[in-house]
């Protein structure tokens, strides 16, 4: 596939966000033709874009990466530079993300010929600069040796330490031995569908052996399955003392296969700091290099900082707010380990009397008039977000298991390169939202009236089961199966934030999956009791900033789309289903009175999963006194 080495000839193209979730390093990406996998950090090549190369600044989530990957000094979006569209041949086309074929067994769909790529029995065809979507493999076979369209192999092997590999098709075959007949002999992939799972044969040319793969599937077909190689494709590496894990089969394509693990924050200037230093942390990136006093007038020259600090002329006041700031980080970089906070900062932005200074990353504004009069008992704050800037940053991934939002460490993480990494992959979008802060007094009244109800008592044994299920064949000592409960509060704010989402897709112009969502929650007993929800657009494209979501902060908005968002919670299509739904042993679900009618959105909108909702802790579903609004406005 290479053209100019160590460039890779275009095979299609996605949106830098979509490196954060769906298409990160070691994820596989389906083409129209065939599969790719995105290759680890060592083969991202840098050095052709020139003046064209930024890094991502955003210091307080560089310190919140450093925790995890301590050896990070950069966050870095992915290699890109323009004329592409001019000049598809030119060197934008060689500028990208790389990416190898995988699985590199494929078939033939007309033959039904089973090989690997390395023994070139399939050719590799790519002549349109214009139509990278056209990439193929073919195979020249039949009556008059046309080319035929060749597929990957569906079947690959993953364990739970990030491993994955090709299904062994010639050891499977031949029941862990060798052909008779040939050393390496052709095999035929022969699918015969069915509607109870796959039926595909595996046939030896030379001995006539065949196998159906069925035999592989299930707990029985797992114990017949090879040791993992402890192989990372992504990194063309194997481990050389191999993995102890029990590899299981899997499909091109599984949901399971691959789980971003990544950090996102907000680029909030820190609560109390003036508006020097929040210029300084905005533009840190050109700073950071500033080394001493005399090295301010050079700086001043530059294009884009002479009009940002032109307010404060003093050189020594710009220089010692630079040293405050790298103070700060450098206190940071050498925090303890640990899962990161990244929302205590952006809660004391939201929720702090004397709103920051409007920037180019980040603008809030309260109404003069506080909140409306008929939503004093249901908000005790509204602030609206006229521009936001989201920054995310991919610190590793896994495989069969997602990793735990509260325990990260619970779940083994794939690593991004062969080397420790000095960079991670990031990405930035804008946008607006609204933020709504519920009265800490009637939320502490309906902490005390819910937390033991039989409701939650329930609702936290559910969460002991999940955790215990999803992590019975690795439960370490002295595994805290509540460790990371939620508690009451989190499933109200929680609920009352995707009833909101909801209503607003329907009167914003958004659509659901276009907004997101962070949750401002404490848990009984922390010093600074949280009671937020912020709702704000995440998308990279212009959609972001259209002005339709934060208009609808505007008193005479808020309250129709509250009353609007309460009033539809007291139904839903589902009842009684819906409303009567609550776990029980051994169901381990995490919500109750939810279904996709009335509370779930889309899972790139929720935070945490369509998990902890339950209406009747809002409204009146079923018991009045267990609702957080027992009235409308």
């Amino acid at each position: 596939m290479a053209d100019v080495a160590p460039y890779r000839r275009r095979v299609g193209a996605i949106r830098p966000s979509h490196l954060m979730f769906t298409s990160g390093v070691g994820a596989l990406v389906d083409l129209p033709n065939f599969s790719v996998l995105v290759s680890g950090v060592d083969e991202w090549r840098f050095d052709k874009l020139g003046d064209n190369r930024q890094n991502i600044a955003e210091p307080r989530l560089l310190a919140a990466v450093q925790r995890v990957l301590k050896t990070v000094k950069e966050l870095r979006p992915a290699p890109w530079i323009p004329g592409l569209d001019t000049n598809p041949n030119g060197d934008a086309s060689r500028v990208g993300v790389p990416v190898t074929p995988f699985p590199s067994w494929m078939r033939c769909t007309a033959c039904n010929l089973l090989a690997p790529i390395e023994t070139r029995a399939f050719e590799f065809r790519n002549d349109n600069p214009r139509k990278p979507h056209e990439a193929r493999f073919f195979h020249q076979c039949g009556k008059g040796n046309k080319q035929r369209l060749v597929v990957g192999a569906r079947f690959v092997l993953s364990c739970g330490a990030g491993h994955l590999d090709d299904f062994p098709y010639q050891e499977f075959v031949h029941r862990g031995g060798v052909c008779p007949k040939a050393p390496k002999p052709n095999l035929l992939m022969e699918d015969y569908g069915g509607n109870i799972g796959a039926n595909v044969r595996i046939v030896c040319q030379r001995c006539r052996e065949d196998r159906n793969i069925r035999e592989a599937m299930g707990r029985r077909g797992r114990d017949r399955l090879p040791r993992c190689r402890g192989r990372h494709p992504h990194l063309g590496t194997f481990d050389p003392q191999g993995c102890d894990r029990q590899p299981h089969l899997l499909v091109v394509g599984a949901s399971n296969l691959w789980f971003a693990q990544t950090l996102s924050a907000l680029a909030v200037p820190e609560a109390g700091t003036d508006a020097l230093d929040a210029k300084v942390e905005q533009h840190w990136e050109s700073l950071r290099h500033v080394a001493g006093l005399n090295f301010l007038p050079f700086m001043r020259s530059m294009a884009h900082l002479t009009p940002e600090f032109a307010k404060w002329p003093d050189d020594e006041e710009v220089w010692a707010a630079i040293e405050r700031h790298r103070a700060k980080l450098d206190g940071a970089s050498a925090m303890a380990e640990g899962h990161p906070d990244l929302l205590t900062p952006e809660w004391q932005v939201f929720s702090g009397v004397t709103l920051p200074e409007p920037s180019a990353d980040f603008a809030l504004r309260r109404d003069p008039d506080g909140v409306p009069a008929a939503l004093k008992d249901f908000y005790a704050d509204v602030v609206q977000a006229e521009r936001l800037r989201e920054v995310r940053a991919m610190v590793g991934f896994t495989r069969l298991d997602a990793p735990d939002f509260e325990d990260p460490e619970l779940v083994t993480r794939a690593p991004l390169g062969r080397s420790k990494p000095t960079w991670v992959p990031a990405s930035e979008v804008r946008g607006e939202g609204v933020f709504l802060r519920v009265p800490e007094e009637a939320l502490a009244d309906w902490e005390a009236r819910v937390g033991d109800s039989e409701v939650m008592r329930r609702h936290r044994e559910a969460y002991g089961r999940f955790r215990e299920h999803r992590y019975s064949d690795r439960l370490p000592l002295g595994f805290d199966k509540y460790r990371g409960w939620p508690g009451p509060r989190y499933y109200a704010l929680h609920t009352l934030s995707h009833l909101l989402i909801r209503t607003i897709a329907l009167e914003c112009g958004y659509n659901s999956a276009s907004l997101s969502e962070r949750i401002y929650s404490s848990t009984e007993g922390d010093d600074d009791p949280r009671s937020g929800v912020l709702i704000y657009t995440a998308v990279p494209d212009a959609e972001g900033t259209l002005g339709g979501l934060v208009s609808l902060g505007e008193p005479g908005e808020l309250v129709r789309l509250t009353r609007r968002a309460l009033s539809e919670a007291r139904h839903c299509s589902s009842d009684p289903l819906c409303a009567e739904r609550l776990p029980r042993a051994p169901e381990d679900f995490l919500h109750g009175a939810a279904c996709h009618v009335c509370l779930f959105v889309s899972e790139t909108t929720c935070e945490r999963g369509n998990r902890f909702l339950d209406r009747r802790l809002v409204v009146p579903v079923d018991d009045i006194a267990l609702a957080l609004y027992p009235e409308m406005p």
